[in-house]
Formats: structure tokens, C-alpha cells, sequence
């Protein structure tokens, strides 16, 4: 699929269910060409369907982001095809094992970090050179409440959000004097699978679907946001602010 190149180019992790699918419909609906990154390929062509019967359009990428070298050639294939980059939403996570610290799993550790944080920094080395050839680059990373706010048995997934957190405020202060504006978006409690996993005893219906977030997520990642290091938090009835 061949996307318009005035449009704005949009990259989404964890595209294929959720938040980061809400996000990404709703950025081709304002009028973003999509690329659509995930695991799962039933899940992204899903996505890629509704973008589609709305008059969107979206490029899949089906990758494991746990597969760092294909991280490295990402950007390298953006590159190619459009030369730029106007807009990175790292929304991709994994929550790991709801546990005491001394019952984590070396391979739930390690995988918390591959995923949550050295996926993004890979990510970030990967997608800055277009980011910066963007009139207005815009970076979205997902955060959580627990990353500041101690909670026992959610050390790991806390410890990784944490990280992350550092890793994209560093990052917002290294583009100050540039185009990239790079922010934190924490979703608070939202009707997704991870939420599910994370409350198993609570009611879906009494949190707000994906699609709630979505048009915080799109204001955040166009042109006329100018916060840059800041965390946003998504809050109930509140509409998005220009």
C-alpha cells in the first residue's frame, strides 16, 4: 500500500489489540499513514481491516521486539520507503509475574527488561535519525502509576516502568533544542488483557475501553503538542485539551 507522502507517517508497537490498536485507528483517522508493529499477524491484519473499512491506511510489520537486530533494521527500512518519521507511539509491554521479588524468575526478570526497556532504547537509536528529519517528530512512551507509586508484588513490572521512565526523559531532554518532542503517557486503569491479568478479579465494565485514550494519544503525537518531558495521565471525562 502506497501512502500519501504529505501525510504524517506514524509508527505503533503493540498494534494488534488494545490501547496500542485503539491508538493506531484512531491516528489514521485524522489522517496518518500507520505502520503497525506486533507479534501476532491475525491481530495486526484485524487492525489493519479497521483501518481500512474507515479510510485509513497502515503498513504491518510483524516482529518480535524481542528480536533487537530487526529493531536496528526498522529504521533503516522506514527510511527507504518514506524518509522520515513524524510520530512513535511505544506503547508495546509486557507485565510479567505478580510476585514477591524473591519468587521473579531470572527469565521473567530479564524478560521485563528486554521488552520494556532495552526494546525502546533499540527503538530510540533506530527511529531518532527520521524522527529529526520530521517538521514536527512526536514520541509517546507508556508508562504506569506503579513506576513512581510502591506496590508490593509488582516489583518487576514497577522496576521496568521505571527504567523506561528515565530512558524517555533523558531522551526529551537530549531533543529540547530540536523538532522531537518526547513524552510519557500513563493510561491508568483501562479495559485491556494486561488489566485483566494484573486484576483478575475486577469488573471489565467498571474501566474505560482503548478507544477512550485514543484521542489524548493523538493530540499528544501531533504537530501543535509542545510539551516535551512531561507525563500525561489519562483522566475519565476529561477531553483533550489543543
Amino acid at each position: 500500500m502506497n501512502a500519501d507522502s504529505k501525510a504524517r507517517v506514524a509508527l505503533v508497537t503493540g498494534a494488534s489489540r488494545g490501547i496500542g490498536r485503539a491508538a493506531a485507528t484512531a491516528l489514521a483517522a485524522s489522517g496518518a499513514h500507520v505502520i503497525l508493529v506486533a507479534r501476532t499477524v491475525g491481530g495486526l491484519e484485524e487492525a489493519d481491516d479497521e483501518i481500512q473499512k474507515a479510510g485509513g491506511s497502515a503498513t504491518l510489520v510483524p516482529l518480535n521486539l524481542k528480536d533487537f537486530d530487526a529493531l536496528d533494521r526498522l529504521g533503516a527500512s522506514i527510511f527507504e520507503r518514506w524518509g522520515r518519521l513524524d510520530a512513535f507511539f511505544a506503547n508495546a509491554g509486557v507485565l510479567g509475574a505478580m510476585t514477591p521479588l524473591t519468587h521473579l524468575e531470572p527469565k521473567s526478570f530479564e524478560e521485563l527488561l528486554d521488552v520494556n526497556v532495552t526494546a525502546n532504547w533499540r527503538l530510540i537509536r533506530s527511529l531518532d535519525p527520521l524522527l529529526r528529519q520530521s517538521e514536527a517528530g512526536r514520541v509517546l512512551f507508556v508508562s504506569s502509576t506503579v513506576a513512581r507509586q510502591v506496590r508490593p508484588f509488582w516489583g518487576g513490572y514497577a522496576m521496568s516502568k521505571a527504567a523506561l521512565e528515565s530512558l524517555a526523559l533523558t531522551y526529551a531532554a537530549e531533543c529540547q533544542s530540536t523538532n522531537v518532542k518526547v513524552n510519557l503517557f500513563n493510561p491508568g486503569p483501562t479495559r485491556t488483557v494486561m488489566r485483566a491479568k494484573a486484576m483478575p478479579g475486577e469488573d471489565p465494565a467498571t474501566q474505560p475501553p482503548p478507544e477512550a485514550l485514543a484521542p489524548l494519544i493523538v493530540e499528544m503525537l501531533s504537530p501543535s503538542c509542545t510539551k516535551n518531558g512531561e507525563l500525561v495521565t489519562f483522566q475519565r471525562g476529561v477531553q483533550p485539551s489543543a
